[in-house]
């Protein structure tokens, strides 16, 4: 076994990775291809180059990313550090000035000793496992060669690429005054109940669908305020490989006003149980995880700005007051089937030599890539070190993150931080930012202890 471990990618989590790694005395050989080589979407040499927005959102301790980072900064992370080096005014939130940021990571893990850096993209996964311990941290842009690669040590339907997502919201923040459970058909009164009977089966029984019914007034405001707004601009080669097979719900409202009627919004099959009829519009949410604590937009797949998300999606009845856990994106983004292929130290489960860190394995974010980074190699160094692994209580937003990757779920797709995915108090709470403050307190004296 060789006495280094192999991170292949310089971002976000492959740097991370590295540092923790040699915190524990380990060497490490950190492969990036550039700048001999860019993926579409990077345009500087240095190490963590950060391409969309500078925020690492918000810094609140009742905010599930705000959790994460203090979570981050109780363990340590390099990052997390120099993001708070490097922080710009922004509020509530954690925002850097990218070019600095790059800057000082680069320098940090340069002149670390442990720390060699090869600028050269590596494809062949197999042979450096063979003798060695490698962790994959190359981001939602692998090159084609590597994404082969990882295609012949993962199995060629356990490598996605998805091209848009839709918003999901906190089951907690739908008004149930307007929305109702239930399955298309199955909604539609029936002989034998009275009408008192079947309004209280469709707003006690959970069932797969929560229902938004839309008068016609509603819709159509609905419809033209999404034809107008603002949309993010895609970058040419997310244009060439994404938008001609997938339809944002806003060009689909482009097409006409009764399109969305016929499509995603279609009402066939329900009766609005406040009316006891047919709605002129029906927005329906899917369960998104195990618990039903939240749901995804079903068809809402968009590239609006987020805040126009906010505003116009909240325009729909029932989805007033929406706690939007995920906005919906619209880019080109490589996972791999994580719940089948890693366990909670995001090891690969048929290849102990391989670790997977960063949005390649489903945790979506800067922060969280961290996170993923953080975990991985941890785990990396206990393993050559032939100590017992670490894995962090599910309870922390850390050991949520590790869990919800690791597990089952034949829905799964790339997620933030979320307080959705941590399990709920013994107590019940009403009060939103109380509760959320209580599961922070929680995480963090398990994170202690």
């Amino acid at each position: 076994m060789n006495d280094y471990i192999t991170v292949i990618g310089g971002g976000l989590a492959g740097c991370e990775a590295a540092y923790q790694i040699a915190k524990r005395g380990v060497k490490v050989k950190l492969y990036e291809m550039k700048p001999k080589k860019f993926s579409p979407a990077h345009s500087n040499a240095n190490l963590a180059e950060i391409v969309c927005s500078n925020s690492f959102k918000s810094n609140l301790h009742t905010n599930a990313c705000g959790l994460l980072k203090e979570e981050l900064r109780l363990l340590d992370s390099l990052l997390i550090k120099i993001a708070d080096k490097t922080a710009v005014p922004a509020g509530q939130a954690l925002a850097v000035d990218r070019k600095l940021f790059s800057e000082k990571v680069t320098q940090e893990i340069k002149q670390n000793p442990l720390i060699e850096i090869y600028n050269e993209e590596v494809i062949d996964i197999e042979e450096i496992a063979k003798d060695g311990i490698i962790i994959i941290a190359t981001g939602p842009l692998t090159s084609e060669g590597l994404s082969k690669e990882i295609l012949k040590i993962t199995g060629e339907d356990k490598l996605y690429f998805y091209d848009a997502v839709a918003p999901i919201v906190s089951k907690e923040s739908i008004n149930f005054d307007i929305a109702f459970y239930g399955n298309r058909y199955e909604q539609e009164k029936k002989k034998e109940e009275s009408i008192e009977e079947w309004k209280q089966r469709l707003t006690s029984q959970e069932q797969s669908y929560i229902n938004l019914p839309m008068s016609k007034e509603e819709y159509e405001n609905f419809c033209n305020e999404l034809i107008n707004a603002e949309v993010v601009e895609l970058h040419r080669f997310e244009k060439q490989e994404i938008f001609e097979g997938c339809m944002p719900i806003e060009i689909m409202a482009k097409r006409g006003i009764d399109t969305l009627r016929f499509g995603p919004l279609k009402p066939v099959g329900f009766d609005d149980p406040r009316y006891v009829k047919r709605p002129y519009a029906v927005v329906q949410l899917r369960q998104d995880d195990s618990i039903a604590s939240i749901y995804n937009i079903v068809g809402f797949q968009t590239n609006l700005k987020f805040g126009e998300q906010k505003r116009i999606f909240r325009m729909i009845p029932g989805l007033e007051n929406a706690e939007f856990i995920k906005y919906g994106v619209m880019h080109r983004n490589t996972y791999i089937n994580s719940p089948v292929l890693l366990d909670n130290t995001y090891n690969l489960k048929s290849n102990p030599n391989i670790f997977f860190a960063g949005q390649i394995t489903g945790v979506e974010g800067y922060v969280e890539s961290i996170s993923s980074g953080l975990v991985a190699g941890i785990n990396a160094a206990q393993k050559l070190k032939q100590d017992k692994s670490l894995t962090f209580d599910e309870k922390t937003m850390i050991g949520a993150l590790a869990k919800y990757i690791s597990t089952s779920n034949d829905k799964f797709q790339p997620m933030n931080a979320n307080f959705g995915i941590i399990p709920k108090l013994d107590e019940r709470i009403k009060d939103k930012k109380l509760k959320y403050g209580k599961l922070a307190d929680r995480a963090l004296e398990i994170l202690k202890r």
